[in-house]
């Protein structure tokens, strides 16, 4: 007998709503190399952005935080970053994102370093490169409180300054 026998109810496949893009740029910081374990780690910090959707829009504080990444050896960029929003009404909003970064082929992250590093002016279709996160927000109660109720993720796009990413509340 199987633990799922007789179960007649079974949870539907999360829909997608989008709740808002944020476009940022970034200052970079010099990198750590060749770590233990066979990784790089970079970081950047917010210089300035903004963020608009059907129900949030306003500004990226600047410096309020960056990007933590991990370089790993098999071509994958872990992501880990904190930055505060600031909704037009004046609510703080805390962002936080996990999430991977890898190309389909290795000279499609060849090309994304030297974009992320300043070093050309190519660009990357983000159909060539996996960019996703699992995201969560710290907000006071009030307003926009729903967004610490929600499971969040975004997909993203590579710029030369910075990023573009989407976000979508899983329903």
């Amino acid at each position: 007998m199987s633990l799922f026998d007789g179960l007649d109810v079974a949870p539907d496949a999360p829909a997608l709503e989008l709740v808002m893009e944020v476009r940022l740029r970034f200052s970079p910081l010099p990198r750590l190399k060749n770590l233990a374990g066979g990784s790089d780690k970079g970081m950047v910090v917010v210089e300035d952005g903004a963020f608009r959707g059907p129900t949030l829009s306003g500004t990226v504080l600047p410096a309020s935080g960056g990007d933590y990444a991990t370089f790993r050896g098999d071509g994958v960029v872990q992501l880990d970053a904190r930055y505060l929003l600031q909704e037009a009404d004046g609510t703080p909003i805390m962002l936080h994102n996990r999430g991977f970064i890898w190309g389909r082929s290795p000279e499609v992250m060849a090309r994304f370093s030297r974009i992320a590093n300043g070093l050309s002016d190519e660009s990357v279709d983000p159909s060539e490169y996996y960019f996703r996160t699992l995201t969560s927000f710290d907000v006071p109660a009030g307003k926009h409180d729903w967004l610490g109720r929600h499971a969040f993720v975004g997909a993203g796009a590579r710029l030369r300054d910075g990023n573009l990413v989407r976000y979508y509340k899983l329903l």
